[in-house]
């Protein structure tokens, strides 16, 4: 591909792979607007060589560390040209070119790729840790995390990595932030990032054991006197449902270090704060559902808000987004649903 080429296919991939995203992302000034739409591919095509559960664990672990080494070369990725050569899906078809996305990351400032790097090479080593524990996991065997402590370090490195990077390239974007903001943003980063990944865990939760995998720690379930194998049984609903108030109060933490990393947010920048509070606001109403779900471990049912939901949310973050009063009220609004 031309360099005209691989810029539109960055900007087609995306919302491909997430509309929800790519909606998002257009809240964002330039020019970190298209900086985080390539950090987003570039986490994406890692994220995909750890979904796809049809390849081997050595071939995960060698396409994860490869990838972190192109983010600090000049190589091509034929390896993933190579195992991703007939796509099934937009994920793939995304990984299969990821020599187009490193070729649009290395085009970015020397300052932006500075700000990037680390982190995605940082998601990439963790993800690679956790390659051979997903690959036992299968429909007839549950694989689960082991500890409460392993969860924060898989979430760390999916999500946290994404908090301190989106912070590091709001930081580079304006002088409006002070070294009191940095300061601020920096220490409630990966907290930004668990906040809306334990939610996502949450709600999934099912669907995850379907598929043989539970992020639910079997530490959790011990001290409920249950099996995470057992989690989704109808026969043991009073035990997993204290065993999920337990995440979900966890989320709920750090869901409110999320409200002080947006608050934090230098208020003239609107549209920063606009695209970090759009997904806050949905993750609060989505645990608050989950909460209140009778069916939240029911195989067979969909955690999710209503279409309207999505609406009111996303013009109610339009009008509170300038104040971190308005912020602050229209938060306890939505944590107080939850009853």
């Amino acid at each position: 591909m031309s360099p005209a080429e691989e810029h539109r296919f960055c900007l087609q991939m995306l919302p491909k792979v997430s509309r929800t995203f790519a909606a998002c992302i257009r809240l964002l000034p330039q020019p970190v607007q298209h900086q985080v739409l390539v950090a987003y591919l570039l986490c994406r095509v890692a994220d995909t060589a750890e979904d796809t559960a049809e390849l081997p664990v050595a071939t995960k672990e060698a396409l994860l560390t490869s990838f972190r080494d192109r983010l600090s070369d000049d190589l091509p990725a034929d390896d993933w040209r190579a195992t991703f050569a007939t796509p099934r899906i937009p994920d793939e078809e995304l990984a299969r070119e990821a020599d187009a996305v490193l070729h649009e990351f290395r085009r970015l400032s020397p300052e932006a790729q500075d700000a990037i790097r680390p982190w995605v090479q940082e998601m990439c080593t963790g993800m690679a840790s956790f390659a051979a524990k997903h690959a036992r996991a299968r429909p007839d065997h549950l694989e689960a995390l082991e500890s409460v402590e392993e969860l924060d370090r898989y979430c760390y490195y999916v999500a946290g990595t994404v908090g301190h990077l989106l912070t590091d390239l709001f930081c580079l974007h304006s002088g409006r932030f002070t070294p009191d903001h940095r300061g601020r943003l920096k220490a409630l980063s990966t907290s930004f990032g668990l906040g809306l990944q334990l939610t996502n865990i949450i709600k999934d939760v099912a669907d995850d054991r379907r598929r043989g995998w539970s992020f639910v720690p079997r530490q959790l379930c011990r001290l409920a006197n249950i099996d995470p194998e057992n989690l989704c049984d109808s026969r043991h609903m009073a035990e997993s449902h204290r065993v999920m108030e337990q995440l979900i109060r966890k989320a709920r933490r750090h869901l409110h270090d999320a409200l002080r990393y947006c608050c934090a947010l230098p208020r003239s920048q609107y549209g920063i704060r606009l695209f970090c509070l759009t997904p806050l606001f949905f993750a609060v109403r989505t645990l608050a559902v989950a909460e209140r779900d009778q069916r939240l471990l029911d195989p067979d049912h969909k955690v999710k808000i209503t279409r309207g939901d999505v609406y009111r949310t996303l013009s109610m973050a339009h009008v509170v987004a300038p104040s971190n009063h308005l912020v602050r009220a229209y938060y306890r609004q939505l944590v107080g649903k939850r009853r």
